[in-house]
């Protein structure tokens, strides 16, 4: 598995060249998505190339996402790459100057670039088969801008690394006031009593396309109480189940953090009955 797509064509991975002085790779001047497939079925194709495009303008990146284009490009990557279970990465930067400025140039022609790579299989709404995460905390230290989906992505790596150089596979992540934002590459879920709550979106938290499509699950099938809201810390280490949801992990349950177990510390029932929803439902979107 090799083939990448760079700037209209198909090539080799190893033969993929950019400019040093792209300016995705001097400032982390980009926008990126990452979309799950399974067999050759995208999750959440849509609501991924709306947020792309919302990024795109928020940086002022002169790119009019074509759907229809992206799509064609992502099913290209699957079918030369061998199928099966595949992540598609999509990647615009502002593009190639010939001087490193700040300020944005005019008349440049964005850079795309995009890339398929193995993915395990989907997740299944089995508690014996759960991939379970222990998470360490830590205050949130990154920019005012964390629901622009930059490929600048120092300060969520150095947050992830806080908790993988403890021994965990996330850090979730909370403000000066108490409040959890999200984790280092996923949004948060808390349970009490029954009640689903993730905290409201505004400019602290990426707006997830896993955490868009499961309220929308959640509160289509009625069964299961969902609340957007402030979450506090105590809120979190309190609650009777955790889960981190992101695109490549769906819902995943936490069951320790900072070493102390969520609840019981085992998956949760909500859990299962969230996640049989988020199977049955995800292609939908």
């Amino acid at each position: 598995m090799n083939t990448v797509y760079l700037n209209g064509g198909y090539l080799p991975m190893e033969e993929a060249r950019i400019s040093p002085m792209d300016r995705g790779f001097l400032f982390g001047d980009g926008i990126y998505e990452v979309i799950p497939s399974y067999d050759g079925k995208l999750v959440g194709f849509t609501p991924h190339m709306t947020r792309m495009q919302e990024g795109l303008d928020a940086i002022e990146i002169r790119l009019r996402v074509d759907h229809d284009e992206w799509r064609e490009i992502a099913h290209q990557l699957i079918a030369r790459n061998g199928g099966g279970n595949l992540g598609i990465y999509l990647h615009v930067s502002r593009g190639t100057d010939n001087r490193r400025n700040h300020a944005y140039p005019d008349d440049i022609t964005p850079t795309t670039y995009a890339f398929a790579f193995d993915i395990p299989p989907a997740p299944r709404p089995d508690k014996a088969a759960a991939s379970c995460y222990t998470v360490a905390t830590t205050e949130d230290m990154r920019w005012k801008r964390c629901n622009i989906k930059s490929t600048a992505l120092l300060g969520n790596v150095m947050h992830y690394q806080h908790g993988h150089a403890l021994g965990h596979k996330e850090t979730i992540l909370y403000n000066q006031d108490g409040e959890i934002t999200e984790a280092a590459a996923c949004n948060v879920f808390v349970v009490k009593h029954g009640i689903v709550a993730t905290p409201l979106l505004d400019h602290q938290k990426l707006p997830g396309i896993t955490r868009l499509m499961l309220l929308e699950i959640l509160r289509r099938d009625g069964n299961i109480p969902v609340e957007e809201r402030v979450v506090t810390l105590r809120e979190l280490e309190q609650a009777d189940e955790v889960w981190l949801t992101s695109s490549s992990k769906e819902i995943a349950p936490v069951t320790a953090i900072d070493g102390r177990p969520v609840g019981d510390g085992t998956v949760g029932d909500v859990w299962l009955a969230a996640q049989t929803l988020y199977s049955a439902h995800k292609f939908d979107f």
